[in-house]
């Protein structure tokens, strides 16, 4: 079963013009449904705002507060049977139109799938050779430069990587492949500012208030990749999960961390 613009159908066609198809005209959010509650339901919808007012959008009245978000997709998640469940909730900008668009008006496809999380070792990664993250005022949310990663996807899986990390143009490290990334050195956690280019994950925010709650130093800022080398331990965060990294390019590191550690306490 899938919701298309708020009815439960078991299939939908969707009919052309679609300017998301067309011109890419909307963003996309990845979220976890569990314990009969949408996990980190209020950050969701604290980018879905600024993604929405980013791109001149009204959000629908299904998803217009946390609130209405979750009573919204835990229905998805019912009638799919499903206590634990990956969405995709995709919008974009109704009507038709070239690149000036005639609405601010939204419509939305969300789906669901079961979910099971993965928080096992990354046992290698490396840093991307052939994409770069990119900066922009829509950089943020998750859709408009979605070729991004699936390029470092693609360039991760040829070299038979279980991981890949992207930098900016000038060699910041920016984040994961699919997920923030965290480095631990001297008892500080440090994590790439929004302005590498990578996306303001919904965990990467939980990951900081968590640290921060637990005692933890953490610096946000443009790193060079030699200081993530540097690390005494790394880690990567997403929706999915939070994931030790065991090894970039030849340098080994420690399974754990005071930070990762804490994390794990905070249940997260």
């Amino acid at each position: 079963m899938l919701l298309l613009n708020d009815l439960l159908l078991s299939s939908a066609a969707l009919p052309l013009p679609n300017r998301g198809f067309a011109f890419g005209d909307g963003f996309f959010e990845t979220l976890i449904f569990t314990g009969n509650q949408l996990q980190l339901a209020a950050d969701h919808f604290a980018r879905m705002q600024q993604a929405a007012a980013a791109l001149h959008l009204t959000l629908p009245a299904a998803l217009a507060t946390p609130e209405a978000l979750e009573t919204t997709l835990a229905r998805l998640a019912a009638a799919n049977a499903l206590p634990a469940a990956r969405l995709r909730l995709q919008l974009w900008r109704a009507g038709g139109g070239r690149y000036t668009p005639t609405t601010d008006a939204a419509e939305w496809l969300a789906t669901a799938e079961p979910f099971a999380a993965d928080n096992t070792p990354v046992a290698t990664a490396d840093f991307a050779s052939e994409t770069y993250s990119i900066h922009s005022p829509l950089s943020f949310c998750k859709g408009p430069q979605a070729w991004i990663y699936v390029r470092a996807a693609h360039e991760r899986q040829r070299r038979g990587l279980d991981e890949i990390i992207l930098c900016d143009a000038a060699g910041h490290v920016a984040e994961a492949g699919a997920a923030a990334i965290f480095w631990e050195r001297d008892g500080v956690l440090f994590t790439p500012a929004l302005a590498s280019g990578c996306v303001a994950g919904v965990r990467r925010a939980q990951v900081l208030r968590a640290a921060r709650a637990a005692g933890v130093e953490c610096r946000e800022g443009l790193f060079a990749r030699e200081e993530l080398l540097a690390a005494d331990a790394i880690f990567t965060a997403n929706v999915a999960a939070v994931r030790a990294v065991r090894q970039v390019s030849s340098a080994h590191y420690d399974f754990q961390s005071l930070s990762f550690t804490a994390l794990q306490n905070d249940a997260i």
